[in-house]
């Protein structure tokens, strides 16, 4: 820590940091622009500056960049002298002189970081009368609107579009004194978190176009603090409501997790919620005709489903909340709960669990701060986005221990790129498939699973050779023997990249090992995409290996959707045993909770399913191919429509509230309370609040008790008070109403959460779980995150919101001993696995007209060599078979599929259900 003085006053402050670091921290109102909390500094706006003494007794100081002057020792400055006061108005007046006056109709007006400046800096008339210079703007696809001429170079868009997040497809392009930013030319922007331009850029140059579609304006929406639901990641997000339609989602900081940027897809998915798919009334089928029927008939019909049947199977999801999970099977009972999952991915989730209560854990901030990374199977880029993000920061953790050496601050980002140029800490790639995260790589691997598998072991065995598995030895014939004959010869695999300097599958593995154990913060990444339990053991065994020899190590693990874990720890047995009880019991009631088993499982065995219950009564928020064969329909509630507890990646359980209070529809676990107390079970009376159900869960899961901690209970109050979800400023409420009665309605109550749906209410900073947007005084913008943080980037107060419900081990677990066998390829046939899209794989996403755009077509994709071999050309119409069921689709041609390997996109319609990996024949349809 350091001492430095401003405007006369003392102040503890990080001495690793840069004066404006340490000035917001301190909670000063200090203007800037090019500087971003997870930027860095280039010192390119000039917008920061203060006035410096090198003593009390100077009196004159000299003006200096808040952003370029280290928090010194001493450091004796003034933000409200005079001159520097009479600076920064000047700096702003400048950049103004180009800028239009279009605010009132800007998307940004409101949440504009140039408007709160502008502000701050106390500049109110414009003096410039000359003509001003102006752009064309570009078509930068579905989801970033361009709007060039607000533009006031500070640079960050490029570079947190480059450095930050690795794309190529944008710049600045410079002529004479003029700056563009954009593409070479229009076309729909690369990078999968393109979208993070609209909160980075300080004016309205960048905007949310699916937001332009409905527009309202930030302090007329309603908010809520929210959980993403489009992997398992648990990124947390603000969704915003006006006129019962959710508007729009932007991020949520969250120190240990997303930070300050989102994918596209958490960031654009939202829109399915205003789908024309939504169930929006309860549904009955009657003589084969769907018919809406009032609500309390719907219950008393599934009730007397209920009643009478002799046995009630509930069919969980990973897609519902822990209490809705938890209503079905206390419920139906533990015997009849299914997660609607296959074998294959149950047992993987509960190997998952196995790993995460054994090993220690990394979160996202933990990814970003590793130092020598391994990723083990996954496509993490497509599979679970903002991770790729996390690993791409990753990299430049040695290279910062070279700046230290050099005594570049690490804030002083364009001076520590210069002096990294392109070196890079360990990254290695094992995957299936080529990735995004291919370019910052050190080496890549392709192959099968299985053989991912094997140098994960070969990896663990080097490091310590108590580790189960393969044998690693420097000698040729044993591993050599065993591996690399089993690569190259068998799949023609086992090279790193081209000009790689040895392509020994061995050498490789040591060198993996090498990095691994030299690094201060070694770190293992694997999950559930390439659908590999081997994969996922060879990981853990890794990170093991790395314990036992004294270092830090942890794991990261991908898992399929946002409440995955959560589902499986609620001991729920998968779909072949639900599909087993169907069909020995006659008179048997399926209750179906937010699952499309027709995604789940093959066609041909869902259907024998659900022809063998005798009642199937859906929950669910979307039509679907289940809900088109239910009886009874029950429109259930989305996020941004209930309150629920969702337990992410690594264990960390978060709660989510409502934004919207749509009338006919309610969140599942109280349809299901509903339902069973029409049927006569009384007890689920006594569930009147989502406490309530919290409280028995707890009671009935020991493990599950600190999900009661995730955020406080409904009844917490801030000096007598709830918490608003809306602005101090929103308008329009009598009006927005006016065509049903003059008079203003009474807000909603809400049981369930501390948050009004109301402007009144505390004003003051709420617990992290329950902040529902980022606002502060003369802070409008996404940067009024800085006032809610305990230091700047940093946790929020209070610490940062979720409880992890897994605890760091003691000691390192014991090493998983079944190394898989070598890969063989089969002549004639082909191991087909998946592959993953970050625009298209997830269902719920996929309803976004923006995403659905991005989605792409069905294909069955090879290695080119193969192709040839077969007689086959990119774009043929060729068929494989898979469960007893044929898929046809274009061929496309993958020169980085390792041979005997095909691949085919997960979550598209043609492949729903698919169960891979699996072998088939590929042939051409005549």
């Amino acid at each position: 820590m350091a001492t430095i003085y401003v405007d006369g006053k003392p102040h503890q402050v990080d001495a690793q940091q840069n004066l404006l670091h340490a000035c917001l921290t301190l909670g000063f109102n200090l203007p800037y622009f090019c500087w971003h909390p997870a930027l860095g500094s280039v010192g390119a706006c000039r917008q920061c500056a203060v006035k410096q003494f090198r003593s009390p007794e100077d009196k004159h100081g000299r003006l200096v960049m808040a952003c370029m002057t280290p928090a010194s020792e001493g450091a004796q400055i003034s933000i409200a002298d005079p001159e520097a006061v009479a600076f920064r108005k000047g700096i702003i007046e400048g950049m103004m002189e180009n800028h239009p006056h279009d605010c009132p109709v800007c998307d940004e007006g409101g949440e504009c970081h140039l408007q709160d400046m502008t502000v701050m800096t106390g500049h109110d008339y414009r003096r410039y009368e000359f003509p001003k210079r102006t752009f064309r703007n570009q078509y930068l696809g579905p989801f970033v609107n361009h709007e060039m001429n607000r533009c006031i170079q500070c640079y960050r868009c490029v570079r947190f579009y480059r450095e930050y997040a690795g794309g190529q497809d944008f710049n600045v392009f410079g002529i004479r004194n003029l700056a563009y930013f954009g593409r070479h030319e229009d076309g729909v922007l690369e990078s999968e978190f393109a979208g993070n331009l609209d909160e980075v850029c300080p004016t309205g140059v960048f905007t949310d176009a699916t937001h332009k579609h409905h527009y309202t304006r930030k302090w007329d929406m309603q908010f809520a603090p929210s959980i993403c639901v489009h992997c398992g990641l648990g990124c947390n997000i603000s969704p915003g409501e006006r006129y019962g339609m959710l508007r729009r989602i932007v991020n949520r900081y969250h120190g240990d997790i997303n930070g300050y940027f989102l994918c596209d897809r958490g960031r654009y998915g939202y829109e399915f919620v205003n789908s024309e798919q939504r169930i929006r009334q309860p549904q009955i089928r009657s003589n084969g005709q769907i018919q809406p029927v009032p609500k309390q008939q719907a219950i008393e019909e599934g009730g007397r489903f209920i009643a009478s049947a002799t046995t009630v199977i509930g069919i969980g999801s990973s897609r519902a909340s822990l209490e809705s999970n938890f209503a079905l099977r206390m419920a139906v009972g533990a015997n009849h709960f299914f997660a609607g999952a296959s074998t294959q991915e149950l047992q993987l989730l509960h190997l998952t669990l196995e790993i995460l209560r054994t090993t220690p854990v990394a979160s996202l901030r933990d990814v970003e701060d590793s130092d020598a990374v391994l990723v083990l199977g996954e496509d993490v880029s497509n599979y679970a986005p903002r991770m790729a993000l996390s690993l791409r920061q990753s990299v430049r953790q040695q290279p910062f221990a070279m700046t230290d050496k050099l005594k570049i601050p690490r804030w002083l980002d364009h001076a520590v790129r210069e002096a990294a140029q392109e070196h890079k800490g360990p990254l290695f790639m094992a995957t299936v498939a080529a990735t995004r995260l291919d370019d910052v790589a050190t080496d890549t691997y392709r192959g099968a699973p299985d053989e991912i598998a094997r140098l994960g072991y070969a990896v663990a065995r080097t490091l310590d050779p108590e580790a189960a598995g393969l044998r690693a030895t420097t000698a040729s014939g044993s591993l050599a023997g065993q591996i690399v004959r089993a690569v190259r010869a068998v799949t023609g695999l086992g090279k790193p990249p081209s000009g790689a300097p040895d392509a020994d599958f061995e050498t490789m593995a040591q060198r993996i090992a090498q990095a691994l154990n030299g690094a201060e913060r070694p770190l293992v990444i694997s999950g559930l995409g390439c659908r590999s339990g081997p994969v996922l053991k060879a990981a853990a065994n890794v990170v093991r290996a790395l314990q036992r020899n004294g270092k830090p190590a942890r794991i990261a693990l991908a898992v399929p959707e946002c409440n995955s874990l959560g589902l499986a720890m609620l001991g729920a047995k998968p779909f072949e045993e639900a599909l087993a009880v169907a069909r020995e019991h006659s008179g048997t009631t399926a209750i179906m909770l937010e699952n499309d088993l027709y995604r789940q499982a093959p066609g041909s065995d869902v259907d024998v399913f659900l022809r063998s219950a005798n009642h199937l009564i859906a929950l669910d928020h979307l039509q679907n191919r289940t809900t088109a064969t239910a009886e009874l329909t029950f429109p259930a509630a989305t996020f941004a429509e209930s309150d629920g507890t969702l337990v992410n990646n690594e264990g960390r359980a978060q709660r989510f509230f409502q934004a919207l209070t749509p009338q006919e529809i309610q969140e599942s676990w109280r349809w299901l309370r509903d339902i069973f107390v029409a049927a006569g079970r009384r007890e689920f009376s006594a569930w009147k609040t989502l406490d309530d159900v919290i409280q028995s869960l707890v009671s009935e899961f020991p493990d599950l008790a600190q999900v009661a901690e995730a955020a406080p209970a409904a009844s917490f109050r801030m000096a007598g008070e709830k918490i608003p979800r809306q602005p101090h400023r929103y308008s329009g409420r009598t009006a927005m109403l006016a065509n049903i009665n003059v008079s203003e309605p009474k807000p909603p109550d809400d049981p369930d959460s501390s948050l009004s749906y109301s402007m009144e209410g505390n004003p003051d900073q709420p617990p992290a779980a329950l902040i529902p947007f980022a606002w502060a005084g003369g802070w409008n913008s996404y940067q009024a995150w800085n006032k809610f943080q305990e230091e700047i980037a940093g946790p929020l107060r209070g610490g940062n919101p979720g409880v992890r419900l897994f605890q760091p081990p003691a000691q390192a677990g014991e090493y998983f001993q079944d190394a898989p066998k070598r890969f063989q390829p089969r002549e004639g046939e082909w191991l087909v696995v998946p592959l993953y899209h970050v625009f298209g794989s997830e269902e719920l996403s996929i309803l976004s007209p923006g995403v659905k755009q991005l989605s792409p077509k069905p294909y069955i994709a090879m290695n080119d060599e193969h192709a040839k071999g077969a007689g086959l050309q990119a774009e043929d119409m060729v068929e494989l078979a898979i469960g007893g069921a044929s898929y046809r689709a274009a061929l496309q041609i993958r020169p980085d599929l390792p041979v005997g390997i095909a691949g085919v996109p997960v979550g598209v319609d043609l492949f729903a259900g698919i169960q891979l990996p699996a072998w088939s024949k590929i042939e051409r349809v005549s």
